[in-house]
């Protein structure tokens, strides 16, 4: 990869997502093609923090319609950034309150 920017493409945040962030863990989008290894050192390089596990997994296409066409959506990979205890990640400006 050639940039730490390639590796972590969005931050997932959803009622799920928010709720584990109480437990020190980060859900982001990620590429396809980035190892756990990379995505480990892409989040303690882009916030400053000290990772201690990362999950990853492939988000499976789901079946949608608009009117008459059938299609798919895109299929993507997700990953669950553990923090050691004490680091935080700042999302919408604000730290979350457990």
């Amino acid at each position: 990869m050639n940039s730490v920017y390639n590796v972590i493409i969005r931050p997932i945040v959803s009622e799920r997502t928010f709720d584990q962030m109480g437990d020190n863990k980060y859900t982001f989008e990620v590429a396809g093609d980035a190892a756990k290894q990379e995505i480990a050192s892409a989040v303690e390089q882009i916030f400053n923090v000290k990772v201690v596990k990362v999950n990853t997994m492939w988000v499976k296409p789901k079946n949608k319609r608009v009117r008459y066409a059938q299609g798919k959506t895109r299929r993507w990979k997700k990953a669950i950034v553990t923090l050691a205890e004490g680091d935080t990640i700042e999302i919408f400006g604000q730290q979350v309150a457990e």
